[in-house]
């Protein structure tokens, strides 16, 4: 493992659900290959040259001593804070990267700041501890598909998808709030699959995201793909009602004019789902 030393970690995000982020870690070992609009951003920036250079991640070795000198200037600003936009706070088999996360979590308890927290990873059982465990905190993972292959072939160092599944309900079950991230959902040119599945098993959840897939020629060459977000997005919506789950569906998956969040399209959705669920009902079909 390599580490870099920054001037500053805390930063003003811009977005309405975190209003302050922090990226202790530069790269992520997990290798999203969507793209990932992290790597593309830091490559376009010139912080990083190449893939291989991205997935070989760096720690900011200095980042406590950092946020013990910013925090006590901001804590009473900050609303929450997102652990990360830029990188995975919990990557899979990176055990000094996830000490840091901890003691960072702990640190931001310590002045009763909030986090918001979004992994590929394990959320690892010390999350739980005395020192670290914040009712006020939210954890999510991405959950975009059941299918082993299409994780290995779209985010090949991730964690396995159902180890991410069963740390998230520990945490739901120890009283923690837990949320999933469906983004980005991938079209039926993509992997073949049935949405009701993936959605009963994160049902547990106080939050579901979800949103289409960008920046990859693959899905527009997907027929009716507008129709087929709007159906995605209206059977979530849906479900979330149904069962008192807060939702929030990511600007630009719903065409304008088409679907809105007070009228979900029934036969559409119907079609949609009897016409993208794979052949075997229990395993998704990868094209």
């Amino acid at each position: 493992m390599e580490y870099i030393k920054r001037k500053s970690l805390l930063y003003k995000s811009g977005v309405e659900y975190a209003d302050y982020g922090l990226n202790h870690v530069e790269g992520c070992s997990h290798g999203c290959n969507f793209p990932c609009y992290a790597f593309m951003i830091k490559k376009r920036c010139g912080v990083v040259k190449t893939y291989q250079e991205w997935i070989q991640p760096k720690i900011v070795e200095n980042a406590l001593e950092l946020l013990d000198a910013e925090l006590p200037k901001l804590k009473d600003k900050i609303k929450c804070v997102f652990l990360c936009f830029m990188t995975d706070p919990f990557m899979y088999k990176q055990p000094e990267i996830t000490d840091l996360t901890l003691k960072i979590l702990a640190r931001l308890k310590q002045d009763d700041v909030k986090s918001t927290v979004i992994s590929k990873g394990i959320y690892p059982k010390e999350l739980l501890d005395k020192s670290i465990y914040n009712e006020n905190n939210d954890y999510g993972s991405t959950i975009v598909s059941l299918s082993e292959d299409y994780r290995k072939k779209f985010e090949p160092g991730s964690a396995p998808i159902k180890e991410r599944i069963k740390a998230l309900k520990r945490l739901h079950n120890a009283g923690l709030k837990t949320w999933v991230s469906m983004e980005p959902y991938p079209t039926p040119n993509i992997v073949k699959q049935d949405v009701r599945e993936i959605l009963k098993a994160v049902s547990f959840v106080d939050k579901i995201v979800f949103g289409k897939w960008n920046y990859n020629k693959r899905i527009s060459a997907q027929p009716s793909s507008k129709n087929f977000y709007n159906s995605m997005a209206g059977y979530v919506i849906d479900f979330c009602n149904k069962r008192g789950i807060e939702y929030h569906i990511k600007d630009g998956t719903i065409s304008e004019g088409c679907l809105s969040e007070e009228k979900v399209n029934k036969d559409q959705i119907d079609f949609y789902l009897k016409s993208t669920q794979s052949t075997s009902s229990s395993k998704a079909m990868l094209v």
